[in-house]
């Protein structure tokens, strides 16, 4: 039986895989805000839970957000602050007595995807995560990429590309124009609200560009551009077989094509082979990949 754990910033999950893959236990509880010791106490829970249901793990796999420092072994890099600096996969050993294996959520959710979802039989997947913030992961014949220092995929704070139309933007990391600063949802709402005063989140600039608005419409467009760069980059040093979108603006569902009729400009080939796909396990994926880790 394999055992995940999505340690999100609002709910963690847990569910358990039988050997096939086929889900036979779910659970959700909101994340105690700020509270470390809540938060591990609530993994364990879960995890309890689902091996009385359906029988024990030899190990546990976790998907966060941030990642585990090569240095310390503590996690960095997490928009979950609190997670900063904390000894988690050491805590989380003591209290279960199992093995725990944490990757990043962004790489959790590419593992899902790469083994029996939208990118299942390709060699090189890129998983994007277009949500709160802005992530990836990249696996290579069914194994997520770590990294020397714990960061492959991290191209949300990569400047967005020239010609993308940059405005200089501040990220939160201390540079400026970093990609998650142009294509996350929150700040795909923020562009819309910048140039038209209006107040709508991405569902509804979507609907609304759909309907033929033409100020969603405009949009829709500077995103798709901006998204098109940014990806464009990314096929030039990765070159994958296929990129799978997921997040909360991937539910676009136009945005894989207008991705495709955009992204030429960025992309130093004669063609451009590399399919662009919306996820097929949902909200589910990270979680199902940090199970594969298990």
């Amino acid at each position: 039986m394999r055992i995940g754990v999505d340690l999100g910033g609002t709910k963690i999950e847990v569910v358990a895989l039988d050997p096939s893959g086929h889900l036979v236990f779910r659970a959700r509880r909101p994340t105690p805000q700020g509270d470390y010791a809540g938060t591990i106490a609530t993994i364990v829970a879960l995890v309890q839970e689902a091996q009385a249901a359906s029988g024990r793990a030899r190990s546990v796999g976790i998907g966060t957000p941030g990642a585990v420092s090569k240095a310390t072994g503590r996690i960095k890099n997490s928009n979950s602050v609190m997670l900063n600096g904390q000894p988690v996969r050491e805590d989380l050993e003591a209290a279960l007595g199992l093995p725990v294996r944490i990757a990043n959520d962004a790489n959790c959710f590419a593992l899902s995807e790469a083994v029996d979802g939208a990118g299942a039989g390709a060699e090189v997947v890129f998983g994007v995560i277009l949500g709160t913030g802005v992530g990836a992961g990249v696996v290579v014949r069914g194994h997520a990429l770590d990294g020397a220092n714990g960061i492959a995929g991290e191209w949300g704070h990569n400047r967005l590309p020239h010609g993308a139309d940059a405005l200089a933007r501040p990220c939160y990391c201390g540079r400026s124009d970093c990609v998650e600063t142009y294509l996350s949802g929150p700040n795909l709402a923020r562009d819309h609200e910048i140039v038209t005063g209006e107040r709508k989140d991405g569902a509804a600039i979507a609907a609304g560009a759909a309907a033929g608005d033409p100020a969603c419409t405009a949009t829709l467009g500077r995103y798709a551009t901006r998204l098109a760069a940014a990806l464009g980059t990314v096929v030039n040093i990765l070159d994958p077989d296929v990129i799978v979108l997921g997040g909360g603006v991937s539910n676009i569902a136009v945005l894989p094509e207008m991705v495709r009729e955009r992204w030429a400009p960025w992309v130093f080939s004669d063609r451009i082979d590399t399919r662009i796909v919306v996820n097929t396990h949902g909200d589910s994926s990270g979680v199902r990949g940090a199970a594969w880790l298990s």
